[in-house]
């Protein structure tokens, strides 16, 4: 899981523009220029160099900044536009709460510009693949964006038995609430999972109508098995936590009730003697019998008692049950 510079203001112009060149069949950053440029978070100039510069439309540059925009493939004049899903940063700000970025990729013959809304390592995770053109990059940001989802599920998965395990023992609601969270990350991560099948399909498809050579295609064939393993994990991992969500709030209501049950056990201990003691200590009976026949005054205060505390609980259960009605 990245931790990223999210929280970060932009201090150099040219500190949201990253660029990359191809060398020995690597990415490298480079400060100098490159084939790759990387656009995050662009501002209104930047905006206006990537709609006139390298002629993008604004529709698809706004759905390359809007996280809740449907992957999609458009073919242009003189590129190609694709939208893709990836997880963005997670911060503990989040409260739990695992969101998704979208990211557009736009390949021209010389060069490909990336644009994303947030700060992320785009190129992470290792590949066997010797980067040569730029549909190998490509190919090479698709691994990377699968590569980002599992890992952000082994964190989803480690939270969750963190979680349950706090459960187990708790008798408040924020770690059941947590958990509720962690399964609305699984919504946005299965939805965004989707939608990148479907892209990746699209790609493979139409790969000599793309650029893409057969090497290429046989690649998109493993990108497409590992995408489709990635789904799997998201869909095993949401049906768990929804199918346990009802017994894990069972256990906290449990725990609660085995409180009150030796609360109550406790209160019931107290009250036995401090009645008797009560009862032992009460003269009004025997100064109303002046002192005499004393066996008959407590034997009438005890009478009294039950009899108010029988009446006591018949109003309250008829009242109970109208109130049920």
């Amino acid at each position: 899981m990245e931790a990223g510079p999210r929280g970060r203001g932009r201090t150099a112009h040219t500190e949201m523009i990253r660029r990359y060149s191809l060398d020995a069949g690597k990415v490298l950053e480079t400060p100098s220029g490159g084939p790759i440029i990387a656009y995050v978070a662009p501002d209104e100039a930047e905006r206006k160099e990537l709609i006139e510069k390298h002629g993008i439309d604004p529709h698809n540059l706004d759905s390359a900044l809007d996280p809740d925009e449907i992957g999609r493939i458009e073919v242009e004049s003189d590129h190609l536009a694709i939208i893709l899903k990836r997880p963005r940063n997670y911060c503990s700000a989040d409260n739990f709460l695992f969101r998704v970025i979208s990211m557009g990729v736009f390949l021209y013959a010389d060069k490909m510009v990336i644009v994303l809304a947030d700060d992320v390592m785009i190129f992470e995770g290792k590949h066997a693949i010797q980067l040569r053109t730029l549909h190998d990059v490509l190919i090479k940001l698709l691994y990377s964006t699968i590569h980002h989802f599992n890992g952000h599920l082994k964190v989803i998965s480690m939270l969750s038995d963190e979680l349950e395990h706090k459960i187990n023992t708790s008798m408040e609601n924020k770690y059941l609430l947590c958990m509720f969270t962690l399964e609305k990350s699984l919504v946005y991560f299965l939805n965004a999972v989707n939608s990148n099948t479907a892209q990746i399909e699209k790609l493979k498809h139409n790969a000599p109508k793309y650029g893409f050579s057969q090497e290429n295609v046989e690649l998109l064939d493993d990108i497409s098995l590992d995408n489709q393993q990635c789904l799997t994990l998201v869909q095993t991992y949401s049906n768990i936590l929804s199918s346990l969500m009802d017994a894990r709030a069972s256990v906290v209501s449990n725990n609660l009730n085995v409180l009150m049950k030796n609360l109550t056990a406790i209160s019931i201990g107290v009250m036995v003697p401090t009645f008797f003691a009560s009862v032992g200590g009460m003269s009004e009976f025997t100064m109303m019998t002046h002192q005499r026949h004393w066996p008959l005054a407590y034997a009438l205060f005890t009478l009294a008692m039950a009899v108010i505390g029988v009446a006591t609980y018949v109003i309250i259960d008829r009242w109970m049950q109208h109130r049920a009605e």
